[in-house]
Order: C-alpha cells, then structure tokens, then sequence
C-alpha cells in the first residue's frame, strides 16, 4: 500500500488504495476541504477527474500520482547475516588474543611454511626454539578461548541492542529500514567498527526521525553500562600494566572507576592493555561508538536529533562541531581521528529535511534531546587507543 504525502492540520487520516484517496475529517467542513485539495492539485490531478464528498469522507477518483512513495523493497538477509556472523569471529579472536589479533596472526603466518602475504619465514626449524616458543603462543591462545567468548558476546549485545533500537522504532512508524550491517574488523584490536543500517530518512517526519535516531544509542547505552559496571569492579590496576597500548577513558568511565575505588587507579591516567577484561573492553567500545555516533553531524544520530530540535539552524551546529574538531585534532595530536573526520566531511555536514518539518516534537523531546547532547562529552574518549 502506498503512502500519500498530503498533510492538513486537522484531518485525522489518510488512505490510498491505488487510484483513490479516501480523507477524514474530525473538525473542518467536508465541502470546502474537497475545494480547497482540488485547487492545491489541480495541475497534477489533470482534466476528467471527479470528486464525491460524503457525510464522513472525503473520496477522490484520479489517474494521476500524488507524490506516492515507490513500494517497499524486499529486505535484504543473506548479507546481514554473514556479515554478523564474521564480526562474531573478528571479536572472538579480539577478545581470545587479548585484543592484538593482528600480531598474532603475523606470528602464526610467519611460522607457517614459506609465510604468507609477502611475510618472511621467521624459523628455521619446526624444532627450533623459536618454532617451540610460537606453538606455546597458540596454545597460550587457544586457552584463552573464554575471553573471547565473552568478549563477542558483550560486545555484540551492545551493538545489537542500538541497531535494534534503530529498526524496531523504523518499524513501529513504517519507515522503510534495512537489517544492521555489522562491520568485522579481524586486524582490529576491538574486532569491529560497529554496525550500520540503512534506512530512508526522508521518509519519517520531525518526530518520527527524533524518534528513530534517538533509540539506538539509548538502547546501546541500556546494555553497555551493565556491562560495563561489572568489567570496572573486576579491575585491579595496583600492579603495572603492559602491553603494545593503552586506553584513554571517557568521562563517565572515569567517575565510574572512581565510584568503585579501583584499586591503583589515579585521575587521569591510562589503562594498559594487561589490565583489560572482556567486560571492561567492551563497554568501553560500546561507550566509544555512542560518542561516535551522538556527534551533532549529517546523518549520524546525533545529526538526526539536532535537526529535529533546531531545523536548518543544526547546519551551523555541523560546521561549528567541524571546525572545533580540526582544532582539537591539531592541539592534541589527535590524529588517529583525520580518517574519521575525513569520512564526516565527505557525507556533507548538513542534514536533509524530513517528510514535514513541522510536526511538533513536543517539551518531552526537546528535553530529551537537550540531555542527549551531552552523550559525546561523557562517552567520548580524547585519545581513544595511543600506543604504550
């Protein structure tokens, strides 16, 4: 069935089946409504169409498209699924090499025979010392199985839950929007880059777009700060941590380590990739990605709900959130972010209008939307992942 964009103030329904258009009315007189949606459509409609009007409805007969949207396109499945499945064994392996999948994979190239992808052969010998020290790593891998178990299942239920809060609000309003694409990363040390689902935003108006954008990253947060609360009371950070790099904290991580009395955490310093656990990494993931995401740019959610909130005034929010970002990545030697940056720019900052703009959000939304900006200033970590 198709949807048809004619929008009234007080006109409680609209419905299309094929070549009629059937309109109630609560309040306004029948007959000069039918007057009045003629003349509006007049050049559209065309010559030969009659019009009836009824006690209770409206009813219009024409040959003619008013702004109908296309049929719904058959979902796609098949990739969504082998992508979900291949980001479950990218994390898997994250969490199971202590989130540093990709020097273990040099290393089982390189002791394979002849390497692999232009890898020199590290050993001389199957029975060499090195070549002992390596399968002492696989196993050392193999046992850590449970890591990894843990690791993708937190942190699929995060990203999980946020696409799902995107899709199951798409349906809700009849917005056409496809399953999540979830992006497997296996040389990663977080296994994944997120997830993704695509949907035709001009389909929703102000409060449905508010809505959608908005629930994803409420239902991500719903999961991850559990997760994440449990990971925090696991730390002990009394002893000195290695590895090959260490996270910076966000905000609320910060308080939430300070809440706990971890031991050996100080203000302001670093976690070590020893002192990690699936739960902690995962919520700290799941923190990163809403922080991502709540940037009041283009199409990301935060993008959505400054649109909604300020109309075209959330272009000049962009550009001013891009200008302060190049400012940031500059002063802090931030760099690791250009590529994102980059990506950001190349969307276009400026967000594209709703079906109508002027369907009232309501002071519930606006204050919810007013605390949601502040999500990037809590979940939002500087410096992300530096080198040790």
């Amino acid at each position: 069935m198709a949807v048809w964009h004619i929008q009234w103030a007080n006109w409680s329904a609209i419905r299309c089946l094929r070549n009629s258009v059937t309109l109630v009315s609560m309040n306004e007189s029948m007959e000069s409504r039918v007057d009045e949606l003629t003349a509006s459509h007049e050049p559209s409609l065309g010559e030969g169409n009659s019009k009836t009007w009824q006690q209770d409805s409206v009813e219009f007969s024409t040959q003619a498209r008013l702004h109908a949207d296309p049929p719904a396109r058959k979902r796609r499945v098949r990739l969504p699924v082998i992508l979900f499945f291949a980001t479950c064994v990218s994390t898997f392996l994250a969490g199971m090499t202590n989130w540093q999948p990709l020097e273990a994979m040099i290393n089982l190239f390189a002791w394979s025979n002849n390497g692999v992808m232009g890898i020199p052969h590290a050993y001389d010998s199957f029975l060499s010392s090195p070549a002992v020290e390596m399968r002492r790593d696989l196993i050392h891998y193999l046992a850590d199985w449970k890591s990894g178990l843990l690791y993708m299942a937190a942190m699929l239920g995060i990203l999980f839950a946020h696409e799902m809060g995107h899709f199951l609000m798409a349906l809700r309003y009849r917005v056409p929007a496809s399953l999540p694409y979830f992006i497997p990363v296996p040389i990663s040390p977080i296994g994944t880059f997120g997830a993704v689902i695509g949907m035709d935003g001009m389909r929703a108006n102000r409060k449905q777009l508010f809505d959608i954008g908005l629930a994803g990253p409420l239902a991500g947060l719903v999961v991850a700060f559990p997760v994440l609360w449990y990971g925090v009371s696991q730390m002990d950070l009394s002893a000195p941590g290695t590895g090959s790099f260490k996270l910076d904290l966000p905000i609320a991580m910060a308080w939430m380590m300070q809440w706990f009395n971890v031991p050996g955490y100080e203000e302001g310093m670093y976690i070590n990739q020893s002192q990690l656990n699936p739960f902690f990494m995962a919520g700290w993931v799941g923190l990163l990605v809403t922080g991502l995401n709540m940037i009041p740019v283009s199409q990301l959610d935060g993008g959505h709900v400054t649109y909604t909130m300020f109309g075209k005034s959330a272009h000049w929010i962009a550009r001013a959130f891009l200008v302060v970002a190049v400012v940031f990545i500059i002063s802090l030697g931030a760099y690791q972010w250009s590529l994102m940056l980059l990506l950001v720019i190349l969307m276009r900052p400026d967000h594209p209008p709703t079906s109508d703009d002027s369907v009232p959000i309501g002071w519930f939304r606006y204050a919810l939307g007013t605390v949601s900006l502040s999500i990037p200033l809590l979940c939002f970590p500087p410096m992300a992942i530096v080198a040790a």
